[in-house]
């Protein structure tokens, strides 16, 4: 069993690494779905109350509230499936609250960019709504996850991947720390990982293809 947990500002990346994980098979509960579930439910827009709704929970329940809702679906997961990705953890007292479960078998992954890159993509996916339509801009929203604690859990990460390469890199990246939870669950595979490897093996087949679209064939030299 092996339960991987992400953890990152938004826009840096948690969402296409749960994509490459349920491309993998693995099942994935995201914190905020039930938050914008819960927020669907008291009657909001869940595009424009979500930050609102989030710390309601919080300050209605605990700061845990949010994790600890999530642990049945997480344990429902691991029935049918050897792991699970919980994606959107933000505080260090939700990162309790899944090591206290899963013990040895929780690895913490912290997805980090620049603020940048990281508005970019926000704009781009336009799933939320932004300033102009009634929602948070991003650093208001940089500034709420912190007051959750976002700071506390991204510094207890067993593994930190930096997504400010290419789209491709940052799967290999996501892959390969997949692998080393199934198959280390986690420990010394995790220990052992070295996530900057996947950047280089990908910059250096895009070299080969390079070389290889440039080399001249029998044909074009005849």
């Amino acid at each position: 069993m092996y339960v991987i947990g992400t953890v990152g500002l938004p826009g840096s990346g948690k969402g296409e690494a749960a994509t490459v994980a349920r491309e993998r098979g693995i099942p994935v509960v995201t914190m905020g779905d039930v938050v914008r579930q819960e927020t669907a439910d008291r009657g909001l827009d869940p595009s424009k109350g979500h930050g609102t709704v989030a710390q309601a929970l919080r300050e209605e329940n605990g700061p845990a509230a949010i994790a600890e809702r999530s642990l049945p679906m997480l344990e429902d997961r691991l029935e049918d499936h050897e792991g699970v990705l919980v994606d959107g953890i933000r505080s260090g007292t939700e990162v309790d609250v899944f090591e206290e479960r899963f013990g040895e078998a929780f690895t913490l992954v912290s997805i980090e960019a620049p603020f940048e890159i990281r508005r970019e993509r926000v704009v781009d996916r336009g799933r939320d709504a932004d300033e102009d339509d009634g929602g948070e801009g991003l650093e208001a929203r940089d500034e709420r996850e912190r007051g959750f604690g976002m700071d506390d859990a991204m510094a207890r990460a067993d593994v930190v991947v930096e997504n400010t390469e290419s789209l491709e890199a940052f799967r290999s990246q996501i892959s390969e720390v997949l692998d080393a939870a199934a198959e280390g669950s986690s420990d010394e595979a995790i220990e052992e990982l070295e996530v900057g490897d996947a950047i280089e093996d990908v910059e250096n087949a895009e070299d080969a293809e390079n070389v290889e679209d440039t080399e001249p064939t029998l044909e074009s030299e005849s």
